[in-house]
């Protein structure tokens, strides 16, 4: 039973990993955005530091679930 839950846990921040990868802005425009009058963008910086907070998630995870599929074999 804990294997399955680590194995969930771990798909489950893949899957968080893999969004934050792909809309690195998102973050950006929930927290901050809607602070700042008129057009603005993230700096480079912050997505390239959000993007590397992805790719660690994606591999957390990853190891999560292999830990996860571990007991059950």
């Amino acid at each position: 039973m804990t294997g399955i839950v680590i194995m969930i846990l771990g798909l489950t921040t893949v899957a968080f990993g893999i969004y934050i990868r792909k809309n690195p802005a998102s973050g950006w425009r929930m927290n901050v955005g809607w602070k700042v009058k008129g057009d603005s963008d993230p700096s480079d910086s912050y997505l390239e530091s959000v993007k590397f907070s992805g790719t660690i998630a994606i591999s957390v995870g990853a190891l999560f679930t292999i830990l996860g599929i571990l007991p059950l074999l």
